[in-house]
Parts: C-alpha cells; structure tokens; sequence
C-alpha cells in the first residue's frame, strides 16, 4: 500500500469514528511551535489535510504583530490560522470566548474531514478547553470597583497582602505587581466566599475529543532563553517600539488593559512613557518572557499524555509518526 493510500485509509478510519482526532502542538514561547504546525501542514498535505487554530492570548489581537511574533501576513494567507487578529486591542478576550471559538473551529474542521491542528502555548486556553472551565462569578462592575479602591489604597504589595490572607495559593503563583490578577482573585473570594484555588478543583465540560499531546522544546533550557534574547532583538530591529507608540497615540489605551499586558508590550509601554531607559527595557521584557516560559514548562510537566519533541531528535519526523499512529488507532 503507497504511503497516499495508507494516508487516505488512516484519514477514512478515523472519519468513520467520529472524525479526526484533535493534534495540540504546545510548548514555551520561542520554541518553534509554528514552523513545527507549518511543516506538519506540508508534510500531510497529500494524505491528511489539516487546518491550524491559534492558542494564544495575544495573537487574537489585531495590530499587534511583531511583539507577539504573528505570522505575517503572506504565511497566514498561505496557511490560515484560526483565531488570530479577530479582536481590537480594547477589548478584553476571555478564557470561556476562546473556548466557545475554538470548539466551533474544531467542529467546523473535523466535519469537513480534516484534522485540527491546534497551535500556540496560552496554557490557560489549553487547559481550559481540554479540561473545561471553573465554574468562577462572573464579574461585578460594584466588587470590581471595591477592589480598586482597595488597590489604590493599599498598592501592590498590601492588595497582594490581602489576597495571601483569604487565598494563600493563589497569592503564591501570582507576582505582586501583576494588579489584574491579583485583583481578580479578590473579586473571586469576594463574590463566592470561597478562595479561586478551591473553585478550580471543579473544572467543567472538557474538549471530549481525541487528542494528540505534542510539545515542542529544545531540551536545554540555556537554548531557549538564547532564543528568547536572539527574538527580542530581532522585534527592536524590527520597528517594535513604533509598533507599540502606534497603539498609545490611539488614544483609547491603557497600560492595565490585558492587550497591553502582554509580555513585551508591558515594558514596551514603561518604556515609551518614560518609565524606564533601554537597557532597562530590554532586560525587564527579556526575563519577563523567561518568567513565562518558566510557567508554561510548569503547566506541561503537569499535563499528561505529552509527547516531548526535542531539537536534537528529528521533531518533524517525530511528529509525523505520531500523527499517523493516532490516525490509525482512531479514537
């Protein structure tokens, strides 16, 4: 049997199951995500087509380009992305949205016959729409307002206090000086009594698909923070800081939006109001991205069922195998 035919029957095996499975490519920011999904996309072209839906807070963002490391515009035309550049850098874009988007994708996709392959390293997203959402408040503009107040009452480091006094976990994982976090997990145990820690015990409805757990890294950690820095740099040359004084003459922004959260653009944004001097800006955003890293390694060692693709062992190749594996056992 040719390697088409093998393909086309795998392909065949699992449409008559219920359709494809649903292939994750994940890893830590800078490791080579997109090129793997990209050579993933090729490499089956003939035999399995595939579609790719992004999984990442930031990419969502229209505008914001070279700090987030989008695709350009000529790879997304070639291989569109799902997801990307679908909102306005003013609005907010939540876990539960990307869910709901993201099974519609999945649904589309895996109804016309082809495989979903889902890209990116928002860990948050992964494990949201795989394990499904916690039942959290929603918000309150009133508590939300209280919290605020309190926030500037108190500063970062007495807010921060306060949240370590009713959710001691939560306070552990979330930095001082990220406000938006930490005063959304005061918002939590204001509204429902009950530390966000305790309410992530009951996740909801997961993805409820077959999955294939593929995680892209360099084996050597010193590796990808090189990459980190050599990425950095390469957004500077790249017009990244006219990129972001662009999104603060609109006008409508602000620093505490999630948009401008985004590591890179935080420091960015410091940077250009005057906050900080170059050499500042460059070391703030680098170990920011490192910090990020350090996370989403944290989330991937814990999540089961992966597959490691290192650099130094044929990731491609590697890839390929298990996606045919996955194919032929079905769901």
């Amino acid at each position: 049997m040719s390697a088409a035919t093998k393909g086309a029957a795998a392909l065949a095996h699992a449409r008559a199951d219920n359709g494809p499975p649903v292939v994750l490519v994940m890893g830590p920011t800078a490791s080579g995500k997109t090129d793997l999904a990209i050579a993933l996309v090729e490499a089956l072209a003939a035999r399995i087509p595939c579609d790719i839906v992004s999984v990442d807070s930031a990419l969502v963002y229209r505008g914001m380009d070279i700090g987030t490391a989008k695709p350009s515009p000529t790879l997304l035309a070639r291989y569109p992305h799902c997801l990307v550049d679908i909102c306005d850098p003013a609005e907010a874009y939540s876990a539960a949205r990307f869910c709901a988007e993201a099974r519609a994708a999945i649904d589309d996709i895996r109804a016309r016959g082809r495989l979903p392959l889902l890209v990116g390293g928002t860990m948050l997203y992964f494990r949201a729409l795989l394990h499904g959402l916690s039942p959290l408040p929603q918000a309150d503009a009133a508590l939300r307002a209280r919290v605020r107040a309190q926030a500037e009452a108190l500063g970062p480091v007495g807010l921060h206090a306060r949240l370590a006094e009713v959710d001691p976990v939560a306070a552990a994982r979330i930095h001082p000086h990220d406000p938006q976090r930490v005063q959304r997990a005061l918002e939590v145990y204001l509204a429902s009594g009950r530390p966000m820690t305790a309410l992530w015990q009951t996740d909801g409805i997961g993805l409820g698909l077959p999955t294939l757990k593929l995680v892209r890294s360099p084996r050597e950690r010193a590796v990808l923070h090189q990459r980190i820095e050599a990425r950095f740099d390469a957004m500077l040359a790249a017009g990244f800081l006219d990129e972001v004084r662009a999104l603060m003459d609109r006008g409508d922004l602000r620093p505490d939006l999630p948009s401008m959260r985004c590591v890179g653009y935080r420091q960015a944004w410091a940077y250009l109001a005057g906050n900080s001097d170059a050499a500042e800006l460059r070391q703030r955003a680098v170990a920011a991205t490192r910090q990020l890293a350090k996370r989403q390694y944290t989330w991937l060692r814990s999540e089961g069922g992966c597959h490691w693709l290192w650099d130094d062992d044929a990731p491609l190749q590697s890839a390929l195998a298990l996606v045919e594996q996955s194919l032929e056992r079905g769901p």
